[in-house]
Protein backbone atom coordinates (compact mmCIF):
# COMPACT_ATOMS: atom_id res chain seq x y z
CA UNK A 1 0.00 0.00 0.00
CA UNK A 2 1.46 3.34 -1.07
CA UNK A 3 0.61 6.52 0.80
CA UNK A 4 -0.82 8.91 -1.77
CA UNK A 5 -0.02 12.62 -1.95
CA UNK A 6 -3.65 13.54 -2.51
CA UNK A 7 -5.27 14.98 0.62
CA UNK A 8 -8.82 16.19 -0.07
CA UNK A 9 -10.33 18.75 2.27
CA UNK A 10 -12.99 17.34 4.61
CA UNK A 11 -14.67 20.71 4.95
CA UNK A 12 -16.79 20.18 1.85
CA UNK A 13 -18.04 17.53 -0.56
CA UNK A 14 -15.65 16.70 -3.37
CA UNK A 15 -15.26 15.04 -6.74
CA UNK A 16 -12.40 12.61 -7.27
CA UNK A 17 -11.63 12.05 -10.94
CA UNK A 18 -8.93 9.81 -12.33
CA UNK A 19 -8.33 7.22 -15.05
CA UNK A 20 -9.32 3.63 -14.35
CA UNK A 21 -6.77 1.77 -12.31
CA UNK A 22 -5.27 4.77 -10.51
CA UNK A 23 -6.69 3.56 -7.18
CA UNK A 24 -9.60 5.91 -6.50
CA UNK A 25 -11.69 3.33 -4.63
CA UNK A 26 -8.71 2.05 -2.65
CA UNK A 27 -7.74 5.60 -1.77
CA UNK A 28 -11.20 6.50 -0.48
CA UNK A 29 -11.55 3.30 1.54
CA UNK A 30 -8.30 4.15 3.27
CA UNK A 31 -9.10 7.86 3.51
CA UNK A 32 -12.49 7.23 5.15
CA UNK A 33 -11.52 4.27 7.30
CA UNK A 34 -12.28 6.23 10.48
CA UNK A 35 -15.34 8.03 9.11
CA UNK A 36 -18.98 6.98 9.05
CA UNK A 37 -19.78 6.40 5.38
CA UNK A 38 -22.30 4.83 3.08
CA UNK A 39 -20.88 3.39 -0.11
CA UNK A 40 -22.80 3.37 -3.40
CA UNK A 41 -20.92 1.53 -6.16
CA UNK A 42 -22.34 2.22 -9.60
CA UNK A 43 -19.97 -0.32 -11.14
CA UNK A 44 -22.19 -2.86 -9.41
CA UNK A 45 -24.84 -3.53 -12.07
CA UNK A 46 -27.52 -4.21 -9.44
CA UNK A 47 -27.00 -0.86 -7.76
CA UNK A 48 -26.65 0.95 -11.08
CA UNK A 49 -29.93 -0.49 -12.36
CA UNK A 50 -31.76 0.35 -9.12
CA UNK A 51 -30.76 4.02 -9.13
CA UNK A 52 -31.08 4.44 -12.90
CA UNK A 53 -34.65 3.10 -12.82
CA UNK A 54 -35.57 5.18 -9.78
CA UNK A 55 -33.32 8.26 -9.30
CA UNK A 56 -35.54 9.40 -6.40
CA UNK A 57 -34.47 6.33 -4.44
CA UNK A 58 -31.21 8.09 -3.43
CA UNK A 59 -33.07 11.01 -1.84
CA UNK A 60 -35.50 8.79 0.04
CA UNK A 61 -32.67 6.68 1.45
CA UNK A 62 -30.44 9.54 2.53
CA UNK A 63 -32.83 12.26 3.69
CA UNK A 64 -33.46 10.17 6.83
CA UNK A 65 -29.83 10.98 7.78
CA UNK A 66 -30.70 14.67 7.79
CA UNK A 67 -29.50 15.29 11.34
CA UNK A 68 -26.23 13.41 10.97
CA UNK A 69 -23.02 15.47 11.08
CA UNK A 70 -19.76 14.50 9.40
CA UNK A 71 -21.60 11.68 7.68
CA UNK A 72 -19.99 10.96 4.33
CA UNK A 73 -21.64 9.31 1.33
CA UNK A 74 -19.39 7.86 -1.38
CA UNK A 75 -20.84 7.46 -4.88
CA UNK A 76 -18.35 5.51 -6.99
CA UNK A 77 -18.34 6.17 -10.76
CA UNK A 78 -21.04 8.84 -10.59
CA UNK A 79 -20.78 9.50 -14.35
CA UNK A 80 -22.75 6.28 -14.82
CA UNK A 81 -25.93 8.13 -13.72
CA UNK A 82 -25.32 11.90 -14.05
CA UNK A 83 -28.91 12.63 -12.95
CA UNK A 84 -27.99 11.61 -9.41
CA UNK A 85 -26.01 14.84 -9.09
CA UNK A 86 -29.29 16.80 -8.95
CA UNK A 87 -30.26 14.73 -5.91
CA UNK A 88 -26.80 15.18 -4.40
CA UNK A 89 -27.14 18.94 -4.87
CA UNK A 90 -30.51 18.91 -3.10
CA UNK A 91 -29.20 16.82 -0.21
CA UNK A 92 -26.20 19.11 0.27
CA UNK A 93 -28.60 22.05 0.51
CA UNK A 94 -31.07 20.37 2.87
CA UNK A 95 -28.82 18.27 5.10
CA UNK A 96 -25.37 18.16 6.69
CA UNK A 97 -24.36 15.19 4.56
CA UNK A 98 -21.14 15.36 2.58
CA UNK A 99 -20.37 13.48 -0.61
CA UNK A 100 -17.27 12.01 -2.20
CA UNK A 101 -18.05 11.47 -5.88
CA UNK A 102 -15.64 9.48 -8.03
CA UNK A 103 -15.43 9.15 -11.78
CA UNK A 104 -13.06 7.77 -14.39
CA UNK A 105 -14.46 10.15 -16.98
CA UNK A 106 -15.67 13.71 -16.80
CA UNK A 107 -16.91 13.60 -20.39
CA UNK A 108 -20.48 12.51 -19.74
CA UNK A 109 -20.78 15.08 -16.98
CA UNK A 110 -19.34 17.93 -19.06
CA UNK A 111 -21.13 17.14 -22.29
CA UNK A 112 -24.38 16.02 -20.71
CA UNK A 113 -24.90 19.33 -18.89
CA UNK A 114 -24.72 17.45 -15.60
CA UNK A 115 -25.03 19.32 -12.35
CA UNK A 116 -21.45 19.85 -11.16
CA UNK A 117 -22.79 21.29 -7.90
CA UNK A 118 -21.86 24.90 -8.63
CA UNK A 119 -18.85 25.10 -6.36
CA UNK A 120 -20.41 23.01 -3.58
CA UNK A 121 -17.88 20.26 -4.24
CA UNK A 122 -14.13 20.64 -4.65
CA UNK A 123 -12.36 19.03 -7.61
CA UNK A 124 -9.59 16.47 -7.01
CA UNK A 125 -7.67 14.21 -9.37
CA UNK A 126 -5.79 10.96 -8.81
CA UNK A 127 -3.00 9.84 -11.13
CA UNK A 128 -0.60 6.92 -11.44
CA UNK A 129 1.97 6.73 -8.67
CA UNK A 130 4.63 9.43 -8.42
CA UNK A 131 8.21 8.72 -7.44
CA UNK A 132 7.54 10.50 -4.11
CA UNK A 133 4.71 8.06 -3.37
CA UNK A 134 6.66 4.98 -4.38
CA UNK A 135 9.71 5.93 -2.33
CA UNK A 136 12.31 3.16 -2.22
CA UNK A 137 10.12 0.98 -4.44
CA UNK A 138 10.57 3.42 -7.32
CA UNK A 139 12.70 2.33 -10.29
CA UNK A 140 13.23 4.76 -13.15
CA UNK A 141 13.75 2.01 -15.74
CA UNK A 142 10.55 0.28 -14.58
CA UNK A 143 8.60 3.56 -14.66
CA UNK A 144 9.77 4.33 -18.20
CA UNK A 145 9.09 0.82 -19.46
CA UNK A 146 5.87 -0.14 -17.69
CA UNK A 147 4.50 3.08 -16.21
CA UNK A 148 3.35 3.50 -12.62
CA UNK A 149 -0.28 2.42 -12.44
CA UNK A 150 -0.74 0.86 -8.97
CA UNK A 151 -1.83 -2.44 -10.54
CA UNK A 152 1.47 -2.90 -12.36
CA UNK A 153 3.34 -3.14 -9.05
CA UNK A 154 1.73 -6.49 -8.18
CA UNK A 155 3.44 -8.29 -11.07
CA UNK A 156 6.99 -9.57 -11.02
CA UNK A 157 7.32 -10.94 -14.55
CA UNK A 158 7.65 -8.72 -17.61
CA UNK A 159 5.19 -10.96 -19.46
CA UNK A 160 2.58 -10.31 -16.75
CA UNK A 161 3.15 -6.55 -16.92
CA UNK A 162 2.77 -6.65 -20.67
CA UNK A 163 -0.51 -8.59 -20.43
CA UNK A 164 -1.78 -6.16 -17.78
CA UNK A 165 -1.13 -3.11 -19.96
CA UNK A 166 -2.64 -4.69 -23.07
CA UNK A 167 -5.75 -5.60 -21.08
CA UNK A 168 -5.90 -2.05 -19.74
CA UNK A 169 -5.89 -0.63 -23.27
CA UNK A 170 -8.71 -2.99 -24.29
CA UNK A 171 -10.68 -2.13 -21.14
CA UNK A 172 -10.42 1.55 -22.03
CA UNK A 173 -11.82 0.90 -25.49
CA UNK A 174 -14.63 -1.34 -24.28
CA UNK A 175 -15.72 0.37 -21.05
CA UNK A 176 -14.80 4.02 -21.41
CA UNK A 177 -15.46 4.59 -25.09
CA UNK A 178 -17.69 1.95 -26.64
CA UNK A 179 -19.91 1.01 -23.69
CA UNK A 180 -20.50 4.69 -22.88
CA UNK A 181 -21.49 5.42 -26.51
CA UNK A 182 -18.90 8.19 -26.80
CA UNK A 183 -18.29 7.41 -30.48
CA UNK A 184 -20.46 5.94 -33.22
CA UNK A 185 -17.77 3.90 -34.97
CA UNK A 186 -15.11 2.05 -33.01
CA UNK A 187 -12.76 1.05 -35.85
CA UNK A 188 -11.54 4.56 -36.78
CA UNK A 189 -10.96 5.36 -33.12
CA UNK A 190 -9.11 2.06 -32.70
CA UNK A 191 -6.84 3.05 -35.62
CA UNK A 192 -6.37 6.50 -34.12
CA UNK A 193 -5.04 5.34 -30.74
CA UNK A 194 -1.67 3.89 -31.88
CA UNK A 195 -1.09 6.87 -34.17
CA UNK A 196 -1.80 9.26 -31.30
CA UNK A 197 0.55 7.27 -29.06
CA UNK A 198 3.31 7.45 -31.67
CA UNK A 199 2.97 11.26 -31.79
CA UNK A 200 3.01 11.57 -27.99
CA UNK A 201 4.93 14.70 -26.96
CA UNK A 202 5.13 16.08 -30.50
CA UNK A 203 3.25 19.09 -31.83
CA UNK A 204 -0.05 17.67 -33.05
CA UNK A 205 -0.41 17.60 -36.83
CA UNK A 206 -4.15 17.05 -37.08
CA UNK A 207 -4.18 16.86 -40.89
CA UNK A 208 -1.47 14.20 -41.09
CA UNK A 209 -3.11 12.07 -38.39
CA UNK A 210 -6.45 12.41 -40.19
CA UNK A 211 -4.88 11.05 -43.38
CA UNK A 212 -3.23 8.16 -41.51
CA UNK A 213 -6.45 7.20 -39.76
CA UNK A 214 -8.79 7.81 -42.71
CA UNK A 215 -11.05 10.39 -41.07
CA UNK A 216 -11.43 14.14 -41.35
CA UNK A 217 -9.56 16.86 -39.46
CA UNK A 218 -12.40 17.67 -37.06
CA UNK A 219 -12.86 14.00 -36.16
CA UNK A 220 -9.21 13.81 -35.08
CA UNK A 221 -9.70 16.91 -32.94
CA UNK A 222 -12.74 15.27 -31.33
CA UNK A 223 -10.75 12.08 -30.70
CA UNK A 224 -8.07 14.02 -28.81
CA UNK A 225 -10.83 15.70 -26.80
CA UNK A 226 -12.14 12.23 -25.90
CA UNK A 227 -8.69 11.24 -24.65
CA UNK A 228 -8.53 14.36 -22.51
CA UNK A 229 -12.10 14.05 -21.19
CA UNK A 230 -11.64 10.38 -20.31
CA UNK A 231 -8.42 11.41 -18.53
CA UNK A 232 -6.14 9.33 -20.75
CA UNK A 233 -3.91 12.34 -21.35
CA UNK A 234 -3.49 16.09 -21.32
CA UNK A 235 -2.53 18.95 -23.62
CA UNK A 236 0.39 21.31 -23.20
CA UNK A 237 -0.21 24.52 -25.05
CA UNK A 238 2.40 26.50 -27.03
CA UNK A 239 3.86 29.52 -25.26
CA UNK A 240 3.29 32.98 -26.66
CA UNK A 241 2.85 36.31 -24.95
CA UNK A 242 -0.07 36.97 -27.28
CA UNK A 243 -3.02 34.71 -26.41
CA UNK A 244 -4.40 35.18 -29.93
CA UNK A 245 -1.16 33.94 -31.56
CA UNK A 246 -0.90 31.15 -29.02
CA UNK A 247 -4.30 29.81 -30.04
CA UNK A 248 -3.20 29.59 -33.68
CA UNK A 249 -0.56 27.01 -32.88
CA UNK A 250 -1.21 23.35 -32.19
CA UNK A 251 -0.66 21.91 -28.71
CA UNK A 252 1.28 18.82 -27.71
CA UNK A 253 -0.51 15.84 -26.20
CA UNK A 254 0.88 13.55 -23.51
CA UNK A 255 -0.64 10.24 -22.47
CA UNK A 256 -1.12 10.00 -18.72
CA UNK A 257 1.16 6.96 -18.28
CA UNK A 258 4.27 5.79 -20.09
CA UNK A 259 3.27 2.12 -19.92
CA UNK A 260 -0.22 2.69 -21.32
CA UNK A 261 1.24 4.79 -24.11
CA UNK A 262 3.67 2.00 -25.03
CA UNK A 263 0.83 -0.53 -24.94
CA UNK A 264 -1.27 1.57 -27.31
CA UNK A 265 1.56 1.95 -29.82
CA UNK A 266 2.53 -1.73 -29.43
CA UNK A 267 6.15 -1.10 -28.39
CA UNK A 268 6.21 -2.99 -25.08
CA UNK A 269 8.61 -5.54 -26.59
CA UNK A 270 11.18 -2.84 -27.43
CA UNK A 271 13.71 -2.63 -24.57
CA UNK A 272 14.45 0.89 -23.34
CA UNK A 273 18.22 1.05 -23.34
CA UNK A 274 19.95 4.17 -21.98
CA UNK A 275 21.41 6.56 -24.57
CA UNK A 276 18.85 5.54 -27.19
CA UNK A 277 16.07 7.58 -28.80
CA UNK A 278 13.33 5.46 -27.23
CA UNK A 279 14.82 5.82 -23.74
CA UNK A 280 15.19 9.59 -24.10
CA UNK A 281 11.66 9.92 -25.44
CA UNK A 282 10.21 7.93 -22.55
CA UNK A 283 12.31 9.84 -20.00
CA UNK A 284 10.99 13.18 -21.23
CA UNK A 285 7.42 11.83 -21.33
CA UNK A 286 7.59 10.48 -17.78
CA UNK A 287 9.13 13.65 -16.33
CA UNK A 288 6.49 15.88 -17.88
CA UNK A 289 3.67 13.66 -16.58
CA UNK A 290 5.35 13.70 -13.16
CA UNK A 291 5.43 17.51 -13.12
CA UNK A 292 1.81 17.60 -14.32
CA UNK A 293 0.70 15.27 -11.49
CA UNK A 294 2.61 17.10 -8.78
CA UNK A 295 1.20 20.41 -9.98
CA UNK A 296 -2.28 19.07 -9.22
CA UNK A 297 -1.37 17.47 -5.90
CA UNK A 298 0.47 20.52 -4.56
CA UNK A 299 -2.22 22.91 -5.88
CA UNK A 300 0.49 25.28 -7.12
CA UNK A 301 -1.56 26.37 -10.14
CA UNK A 302 1.54 26.42 -12.32
CA UNK A 303 0.94 26.75 -16.04
CA UNK A 304 2.87 24.44 -18.35
CA UNK A 305 3.87 25.36 -21.90
CA UNK A 306 6.29 24.37 -24.62
CA UNK A 307 8.03 26.67 -27.12
CA UNK A 308 8.97 25.91 -30.71
CA UNK A 309 10.40 28.80 -32.74
CA UNK A 310 10.21 29.33 -36.48
CA UNK A 311 13.77 28.04 -36.86
CA UNK A 312 12.90 24.89 -34.83
CA UNK A 313 14.66 25.91 -31.62
CA UNK A 314 12.70 24.33 -28.79
CA UNK A 315 12.13 24.55 -25.07
CA UNK A 316 10.80 21.27 -23.71
CA UNK A 317 8.85 22.87 -20.88
CA UNK A 318 8.10 26.35 -19.58
CA UNK A 319 6.69 26.52 -16.07
CA UNK A 320 4.90 29.73 -15.16
CA UNK A 321 4.86 29.96 -11.36
CA UNK A 322 2.60 32.63 -9.80
CA UNK A 323 4.62 34.76 -7.39
CA UNK A 324 7.90 33.10 -8.39
CA UNK A 325 10.30 33.28 -11.29
CA UNK A 326 9.39 31.27 -14.36
CA UNK A 327 11.42 28.23 -15.34
CA UNK A 328 12.60 27.22 -18.79
CA UNK A 329 13.48 23.55 -18.80
CA UNK A 330 15.49 21.23 -21.01
CA UNK A 331 15.16 17.47 -20.42
CA UNK A 332 18.13 15.28 -21.32
CA UNK A 333 18.46 11.56 -20.61
CA UNK A 334 22.21 11.77 -20.10
CA UNK A 335 24.52 11.49 -17.11
CA UNK A 336 26.95 13.88 -18.82
CA UNK A 337 25.22 17.19 -19.59
CA UNK A 338 26.56 18.93 -22.67
CA UNK A 339 27.65 22.57 -22.51
CA UNK A 340 26.32 23.07 -26.05
CA UNK A 341 22.81 22.08 -24.91
CA UNK A 342 23.19 24.47 -21.98
CA UNK A 343 24.19 27.33 -24.29
CA UNK A 344 21.16 26.70 -26.53
CA UNK A 345 18.89 26.97 -23.51
CA UNK A 346 20.76 29.98 -22.14
CA UNK A 347 20.07 31.97 -25.31
CA UNK A 348 16.37 31.95 -24.48
CA UNK A 349 16.94 33.82 -21.20
CA UNK A 350 17.11 37.13 -23.06
CA UNK A 351 13.48 36.58 -24.10
CA UNK A 352 12.26 35.71 -20.59
CA UNK A 353 12.56 38.31 -17.90
CA UNK A 354 13.28 37.02 -14.39
CA UNK A 355 13.39 33.41 -15.56
CA UNK A 356 15.71 30.61 -14.52
CA UNK A 357 17.06 27.96 -16.88
CA UNK A 358 17.49 24.40 -15.65
CA UNK A 359 18.41 21.12 -17.30
CA UNK A 360 16.93 17.91 -15.88
CA UNK A 361 19.16 14.93 -16.50
CA UNK A 362 20.63 11.74 -15.08
CA UNK A 363 23.72 13.33 -13.54
CA UNK A 364 24.36 12.52 -9.88
CA UNK A 365 25.59 16.00 -8.96
CA UNK A 366 24.37 19.51 -9.74
CA UNK A 367 26.49 21.44 -12.24
CA UNK A 368 26.44 25.11 -13.23
CA UNK A 369 26.99 25.70 -16.94
CA UNK A 370 26.94 29.42 -17.56
CA UNK A 371 23.47 30.58 -16.54
CA UNK A 372 22.00 27.08 -16.78
CA UNK A 373 21.79 24.86 -13.70
CA UNK A 374 22.05 21.15 -14.56
CA UNK A 375 20.36 19.05 -11.91
CA UNK A 376 19.63 15.41 -11.17
CA UNK A 377 15.98 15.00 -12.10
CA UNK A 378 15.01 14.17 -8.50
CA UNK A 379 16.54 17.41 -7.17
CA UNK A 380 15.02 19.41 -10.02
CA UNK A 381 11.49 18.22 -9.24
CA UNK A 382 11.95 19.03 -5.54
CA UNK A 383 13.23 22.48 -6.48
CA UNK A 384 10.32 23.16 -8.87
CA UNK A 385 7.76 22.38 -6.18
CA UNK A 386 9.64 23.74 -3.15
Amino acid sequence: MFKRLLNPSLSQSFFLFGPRGTGKTTFLKNFFQNKVTRWIDLLDSTQEDAYAMDPGKLYRELVVLKGKRDHWIVIDEVQKIPRLLDTVHRLIEETSLKFALTGSSARKLKHGSANLLAGRAFMNYLFPLTFFEMGKAFSLSEALTWGTLPGITQFGLDSEKKDFLKAYALTYLKEEVWAEHIIRELDPFRRFLPVAAQTNGAVINYSKIARDVGVDYKTVQSYFSILEDTLLGFFIEPYHRSIRKQQRQAPKFYFFDTGVKRALENTLDIPLKPKTYFFGNSFEHWLITEIFRLNHYTKKDYRLYYLLTKDDAEIDLIVERPGKNNLIIEIKSTDRPDSLDAKKLERFLDDFKDASAIMLCLTEEAQQMGKVLCLPWQDAIKMIFS
